[in-house]
């Protein structure tokens, strides 16, 4: 019982919560709980969607075989079909070309004009133009181009129309005898044909054919000129080709040998002659679209492309290298068909196909025909491919292979592209031909994106780490509050400003005052040190004039004396030092720009890694200073005081205390800095080249990826093989940054529990 003088007891509701307070504590509880997982669960959508459209880049060709068409004629020669895949037209070098409906197996035949009462000894077939080269016994050589003519009815549906056109004739004028191999190579001005005649000797002769100009126009198609280059030649030929475009024709003979030989309007010369089998002649030489190279196939069926690369070393002529091996096709007569739309090619022999890709190096389909096949064709859409037998049996296959140059290899590899001296990596996404080799390499970008984070780092993070460390142990709280603010509003700074001024201000600035930028890179730290070493060394009564944390009032004017002295004398440190030999004449010229490429053999490009490091870095640092200065600053000041009651010099507290307790924060603001350096777009897009490169070179460009993505998604084809490998450099962005991250985070909670407090 209380007695009259004591307090009265507690009310025991002043203890409860009000009903409406714990409804929205319990809003507030289930909301956060949903706001939460709906981040998780955004995050793992929108890895899903990437992922959706990466996985069809590594998926293999899906190829569904029709019905066998019954026999059109025995003995073809030739095998074509059109742009779409549905009239075929086999051709067994008479007068009648067949052709074959290949939904419903319909045939019409068409009657070439002129070829009644001739005796054709060799046929040859060019896919891209769709034309039929002749050579007769007598000696003459000509063509006929089958031509699909798409009508359209009432309805909208689309029906074909075959129709011959008839091309003139020659007679070369080399050699006597029938036509026993020849080769049409069609490049638009200029046309070549390789004929190869029977007589004693054997002769070999290129016809350059044009069209000549007049003042109604073009006017017919006629001979410009012809070359014999039998004595060329080492023996008998086994076999002629000329390139699609008409810029080259093969020769390869008896032992062999293969003669290369380079086409233009006025002449024709020899380049080069290889082996691609030893004592073995080829079994068949195969231009792939776009005339730069061929696949050479032995007669066991081992398979070989050989291109045109220019020498490693200068600008020489380009010859023929091997590039790439494939498996063995199988045994029996080999068939070849190139894709007219890309680098694929279906190939085989005895029964046995598969499609195959130049740039991936891949096999992208294998499988078994019902018979033998002795003739392929590939559509013009490379939906569809048509094998025919020798009895003149037909089969369509509907083909699916919508990424045939994709794979880890193309990705993630060294390719051997068509005309490069040697196998490298590279990003080239487009070209500016149909037949262009994709170059989808993305190590460029990733380097690219390591160099430009590496840069700015090492401009970044000394500034930022001790300007927290300054401003949470040594700066006066007055000042601080002033500096850390200033600090903080330099993040609000957008990227495109930063990069404007990037490209625009400092890129010509620094391109001018390398040496001087050199100087100030080592003279204003040694200026700091030695500066602090010498007001350590002053008497009490001269540090106790200023406030701790106060110095920098006197340290300020030595360091922008010393930098103005420094960017002063730049200029004369690049007389001393940066000076470039003129090879010609041997005149001595100072300047940086010059004197780099030729001391180290690297290139000295106006926007390179040293702009985007000091704007990118310029970028990072209040985001590395703010959240490193908060974690210093959290530092609990009983720590501190104790160690300075034991008589703990300032940096004694900072070095022992301050630092090893906010060891994480200040690696979590690292790890956050190298976030936002590593996905920065603008600026690198603004302030570089942009160009992909996989060197490390200070003064020159790069290409990260997320600038490449931003720079090219919006240009790249919905569902392609370019769209969706932009996809999967995010991915890669992605798992590069998780993976980091997740070591960050593993290695801060060490630290944590390392020097957590007990």
């Amino acid at each position: 019982m209380n007695s009259p003088g004591d307090p009265p007891p507690p009310d025991p509701k002043r203890f409860d919560v009000a009903r409406g307070t714990l409804l929205l504590d319990r809003a507030m509880t289930h909301l956060i709980r949903f706001g939460g997982l709906a981040v998780i669960v955004a995050v793992f959508g929108i890895f899903v969607f990437i992922l959706k459209e990466i996985i069809p880049l590594f998926s293999r060709a899906d190829v569904v075989a029709g019905e066998v068409l019954p026999p059109v004629k025995d003995g073809p020669e030739v095998l074509g079909v059109d742009e779409w895949g549905e009239m075929p037209f086999l051709y067994a070098g008479g007068e009648i070309v067949s052709f074959v409906d290949a939904e419903g197996g319909g045939r019409r035949e068409i009657a070439v004009p002129g070829l009644a009462g001739l005796e054709i000894t060799a046929v040859a077939y060019d896919p891209v133009k769709q034309r039929v080269a002749l050579g007769l016994k007598d000696g003459r050589v000509g063509s006929f181009r089958v031509v699909y003519v798409a009508n359209f009815d009432a309805a909208g549906k689309r029906s074909l129309a075959p129709e011959i056109e008839e091309e003139p004739w020659f007679m070369p004028q080399t050699g006597t005898g029938e036509v026993r191999h020849l080769s049409y190579g069609d490049g638009g001005a200029v046309r070549v044909i390789a004929v190869v005649r029977g007589g004693d000797p054997e002769t070999v002769s290129i016809l350059r054919l044009g069209q000549k100009r007049s003042l109604v126009g073009q006017g017919k198609l006629g001979l410009l000129g012809e070359t014999d280059v039998s004595a060329d030649v080492g023996g008998k030929v086994v076999s002629v080709v000329a390139s699609q475009n008409g810029s080259g024709v093969l020769v390869a003979d008896e032992s062999g040998t293969v003669s290369y030989f380079k086409t233009d309007a006025t002449s024709v010369s020899l380049r080069q002659k290889f082996v691609p089998f030893e004592g073995r002649a080829p079994a068949r030489i195969d231009y792939l679209f776009g005339g730069v190279s061929v696949a050479v196939t032995a007669p066991d069926g081992a398979q070989a492309i050989y291109s045109l690369v220019r020498p490693a070393e200068g600008d020489g002529e380009r010859q023929f290298a091997r590039i790439k091996e494939f498996g063995e096709i199988g045994e029996g007569l080999p068939i070849f068909a190139p894709s007219t739309r890309n680098k694929s090619f279906l190939t085989g022999a005895g029964g046995d196909l598969s499609i195959r890709h130049l740039t991936s190096g891949a096999t992208r389909w294998e499988g078994r025909a019902p018979f033998e096949p002795v003739l392929a064709a590939i559509d013009g859409k490379s939906e569809h491919f048509f094998i025919a037998g020798s009895e003149g049996q037909i089969q369509r296959f509907s083909l699916h292979d919508r990424h045939p140059d994709a794979g880890w290899r193309a990705f993630f590899g060294r390719v051997w592209y068509e005309g490069g001296a040697e196998p490298v990596y590279q990003w080239q996404s487009t070209g500016g031909t149909d037949d262009f080799e994709p170059k989808l390499s993305l190590i460029p970008l990733i380097i690219g994106s390591l160099k430009g984070t590496l840069y700015a780092l090492l401009f970044s993070v000394p500034i930022a780490l001790l300007a927290a460390l300054f401003s949470a142990s040594f700066l006066p709280p007055a000042t601080k509050r002033i500096l850390k603010p200033a600090m903080e509003i330099m993040a609000s700074l957008p990227s495109v400003v930063l990069g404007f001024l990037a490209g625009i201000w400092l890129a010509p600035l620094i391109e001018e005052k390398v040496p001087s930028i050199l100087l100030l890179i080592i003279v204003l730290p040694l200026t700091a040190l030695a500066a602090g070493w010498i007001w350590c060394r002053q008497p009490i009564q001269v540090r106790s004039r200023f406030e701790n944390g106060r110095e920098w009032v006197v340290l300020l004017p030595v360091l922008f004396a010393t930098g103005w002295l420094a960017w002063s004398l730049g200029p004369a440190l690049e007389k001393l030092v940066f000076v470039y030999h003129e090879p010609g004449t041997g005149r001595q010229i100072a300047d940086f720009r010059l004197w780099w490429p030729q001391a180290t053999g690297s290139t000295f490009d106006q926007r390179n890694s040293l702009v985007v490091g000091f704007m990118m870095g310029f970028a990072v640092i209040p985001v590395i200073f703010t959240i490193a200065e908060d974690a210093l600053s959290n530092v609990p000041k009983t720590l501190t005081a104790a160690a300075s009651a034991l008589g703990a010099s300032r940096w004694q507290v900072v070095r022992s205390i301050v630092i090893p307790v906010a060891s994480p924060g200040i690696f979590s603001a690292l790890m956050i800095g190298f976030g936002r350096a590593v996905g920065e777009t603008m600026i690198v897009v603004m302030a570089t080249g942009n160009t992909p490169v996989t060197e490390w070179n200070i003064f020159s460009g790069m290409r990260t990826l997320s600038a490449n993505i931003a720079v090219e998604l919006p240009e790249a084809a919905p569902g392609s093989t370019h769209y969706r490998t932009l996809f999967l450099g995010a991915l890669v962005l992605f798992t590069l940054t998780f993976v980091l991250n997740t070591f960050a985070e593993v290695l801060r909670q060490r630290l944590r529990e390392k020097n957590q407090i007990v």
